[in-house]
């Protein structure tokens, strides 16, 4: 979808310490990205940045852009293109309407929403979603998947839902936001307090009986690979905390959009202790007062990352039954599936493809 749209929209990568600026035309990035620092703590300073940088990103292109449009960190009220007190932007503390300062300078409509949303919406519309698709119809499925729930690993637990194409982004803007589920290990926290950067690190100290504030993710991956010194089993059970929790979080949220599951985000390289957790706990099972027992989730979860249940995953269980009194049969699958899946485009990838598509819809709605 508008891999073939000549449209060009100006992008941004907006980080706590560098804006980066692009174009994108066709579902491609155009021009050579332009990185300039974000000064956070300075407002003046920091808009400014944002001028020279779309403006330098302008005026190499040939043909006039049609929107400006980007992710950008919450709480903010992004319909309205107003960015929240942001903990690593202390400058925007009250309330900065960034979308309606960038349309008055560029005189060009103006799109901001969360990474997670557009992380969403570019595997939906150009990644994950369709080559899911054109390889079961490879395979000589019939069935194709029309919902997706993108879910970021990283700083925080990020996350977006898009249902036959169209993006949830709620009537406050707060559609599929994850990080605020109910963690399952700690009732009264937040479900990011243990599926986030400083979770991992909590948990490996907790364990350990340490308070090393330098580690990293990598150094407790490193530490649970055996090549660097610390305690193995407590970086494995860091991890595995964070894939549990993740695994509760992600079924509630399967169970009302059934769809299919892409993961991205630095911490997805730890993958090999994150997902089987994750995995046992979406496979996990729930019970009746009266003793009944169920599969948490209506559908078989598969692990696409697993050469096993991939192979497992494409087999077709599909058969004809006879329709009562008639010559006829029609196809039936009684196995319902749902896949986990790694990105397919890269994060970073995705969130700009995802801020292109959306400007396009919006501007075509």
């Amino acid at each position: 979808m508008y891999s073939n749209d000549n449209r060009i929209v100006l992008t941004l990568d907006a980080g706590g310490t560098n804006f980066v600026f692009s174009a994108i035309q066709a579902n491609k990035e155009i021009v050579e990205p332009y990185c300039l620092p974000a000064h956070p703590d300075n407002l003046d300073n920091c808009f400014e940045t944002l001028i020279q940088g779309f403006t330098h990103i302008k005026n190499q292109l040939s043909t006039a852009p049609v929107a400006i449009s980007f992710a950008f960190p919450g709480p903010a009220d992004y319909e309205n293109g107003i960015i929240g007190d942001l903990p690593n932007f202390p400058s925007f503390r009250g309330g900065v309407p960034l979308g309606p300062f960038l349309h008055e300078h560029f005189q060009i409509p103006v799109f901001i929403n969360n990474d997670g949303n557009l992380f969403a919406y570019g595997e939906a519309l150009a990644g994950a979603l369709p080559e899911l698709n054109t390889l079961l119809a490879n395979h000589g499925y019939k069935k194709t998947y029309k919902n997706l729930i993108g879910i970021t690993f990283g700083t925080g637990f990020g996350a977006g839902v898009v249902i036959d194409r169209q993006l949830l982004t709620g009537d406050n803007g707060c559609g599929g936001d994850v990080w605020a589920l109910r963690n399952k290990l700690y009732p009264g926290m937040i479900a990011e307090e243990s599926v986030s950067i400083r979770a991992i690190i909590r948990v490996y100290n907790e364990i350990t009986g340490n308070s090393d504030s330098s580690l990293t993710p990598k150094d407790i991956f490193d530490i649970a690979e055996g090549t660097k010194p610390g305690n193995a089993q407590a970086a494995k059970n860091s991890f595995a905390q964070f894939g549990e929790v993740a695994g509760d979080a992600i079924a509630h949220l399967l169970t009302f959009t059934d769809g299919i599951v892409v993961i991205g985000g630095g911490i997805m390289g730890a993958s090999k202790y994150i997902i089987p957790p994750m995995m046992k706990e979406m496979k996990s099972n729930l019970g009746t007062f009266a003793g009944a027992s169920f599969p948490r989730l209506q559908m078989d979860v598969f692990d696409l990352t697993n050469e096993r249940e991939f192979e497992e995953f494409l087999l077709n269980k599909t058969v004809d039954i006879k329709v009562p009194n008639t010559n006829k049969t029609v196809s039936y699958n009684p196995n319902k599936k749902s896949v986990i899946m790694k990105t397919f485009l890269g994060t970073s990838k995705a969130v700009s493809l995802g801020a292109y598509a959306y400007a396009l819809y919006r501007l075509d709605n």
